[in-house]
């Protein structure tokens, strides 16, 4: 067989045989066959409004016809892009946030990082330069984002990144304050996911978030929440931040920003980071990508916004984690997996020693559920907001008999 034209990412090169997926409908998706499967993990953290959406795809279809896209640099703008920012800076946990727009999460996290050094180079304070960010975290795939994360596999064979960047224990606020101690006068920021994803779905400690904050402050530091998992109502709230009470001075968002309907991505800039950069009125902002504020995109978000608040989409995620979270547990009590976490709408579970996640992803597969393995051992769960009860129950069905399958 021959090798598809298309590079896959974090996929094998040399991989010839891929599984199509043609359409989607609800919490479902099918393949060419014409088989279907429960999207247990929103296509890949996003989907929150779930698949076939008309009206997100109308409002799209719509702009297209109209202006399909025109540069948003210097003098530039457009109606679509100046509707959503007023309407993220609205919703935004950072009073007075203005928003800057990207494409993907990954742009969003690299344009967070920049901001925060500028804002302090144009305090005259450059040596404020310095990162930090965590193990097991997920920044995305660009040098600076891929310099914070704390999932040591992505970083293999890329040669040197940024060398101005530290990292401590996901949970471990003493870690933190020391590093804070050593290097405090040369911090710039602190990136956090609220709820880490990718890097096996660990929620905070309680007042861990609180104390990035409070050592931020003491050492006038900003405090990044990466949210591009977290965001549109993943914890049961519009924001990671509302959840857990913690204000950042920057967050990062993407996916269910427009639920993948067209890529979107940003970054909530507060106060503390615009007031430098807005100081100087002949200052220019030399950062941009070509389709920051791309019209098509920003109507997306709009619409699928408007479907996540029309439909009461974000209190779903709590009734969505009741559900889920409590058969996992059972799971957990029976002994068929090791450990389980999560919070709202995003769960993970832990395989026991023996019981491999790679083969118990396969074995749910071939019962309809799509599940995503993580690190050495854990199965994670994200589902769309709308997913129903008989699909939840199919989820958890489908990971008792996969393992069932190794006994």
């Amino acid at each position: 067989m021959t090798r598809p034209a298309f590079l896959h990412p974090f996929a094998r090169p040399a991989a010839e045989e891929f599984i199509t997926i043609v359409r989607g409908e609800g919490a479902a998706v099918f393949d060419a066959a014409g088989r279907r499967y429960v999207d247990a993990l929103a296509s890949l953290w996003y989907c929150n409004v779930g698949h076939g959406r008309t009206e997100i795809a109308d409002a799209v279809a719509a702009q297209l016809h109209v202006l399909e896209n025109y540069n948003c640099f210097d003098q530039f703008t457009n109606e679509p892009a100046e509707a959503i920012t007023a309407e993220l800076a609205a919703m935004s946990p950072v009073p007075g946030a203005r928003v800057f727009l990207t494409s993907s999460g990954s742009e969003a996290v690299d344009s967070a990082l920049k901001l925060a050094r500028l804002s302090f180079s144009q305090q005259g304070r450059p040596e404020k330069h310095v990162l930090v960010g965590r193990s097991n975290a997920y920044h995305g795939v660009t040098f600076g984002g891929l310099s914070l994360q704390g999932i040591a596999p992505n970083k293999v064979g890329f040669g040197p990144l940024l060398d101005t960047v530290h990292h401590t224990g996901h949970h471990d606020l003493d870690e933190a304050e020391a590093l804070f101690g050593e290097h405090g006068d040369r911090i710039a920021a602190f990136i956090a996911e609220p709820v880490q994803g990718a890097g096996g779905v660990h929620p905070p400690e309680p007042g861990y978030l609180a104390g990035l904050r409070r050592l931020c402050d003491e050492h006038d530091a900003l405090l990044i929440f990466d949210e591009v998992i977290t965001g549109f109502g993943r914890l049961g709230g519009w924001w990671g931040a509302d959840r857990y009470g913690v204000v950042p001075d920057l967050v990062t968002f993407a996916k269910a920003v427009t639920s993948g309907y067209q890529p979107l991505g940003g970054v909530l800039v507060g106060p503390r980071v615009l007031g430098p950069l807005e100081a100087d009125p002949t200052f220019v902002l030399r950062h941009g990508h070509t389709y920051s504020g791309h019209p098509a995109a920003c109507v997306a978000a709009t619409a699928n916004i408007a479907i996540l608040r029309d439909e009461g989409l974000v209190d779903r995620a709590e009734p969505i984690g009741r559900v889920l979270g409590g058969g996992l547990e059972r799971l957990c009590d029976e002994g068929l997996v090791a450990g389980v976490r999560g919070v709202g709408a995003i769960w993970a579970v832990d395989m026991v020693d023996g019981v491999s996640h790679l083969a118990v992803r396969d074995a749910m597969f071939e019962r309809g559920v799509i599940v995503r393995p993580l690190g050495a051992s854990t199965i994670a769960f994200c589902p769309p907001l709308v997913i129903g009860v008989d699909d939840l129950a199919l989820c958890l069905d489908a990971l008792a008999d996969a393992i069932a399958d190794q006994a």
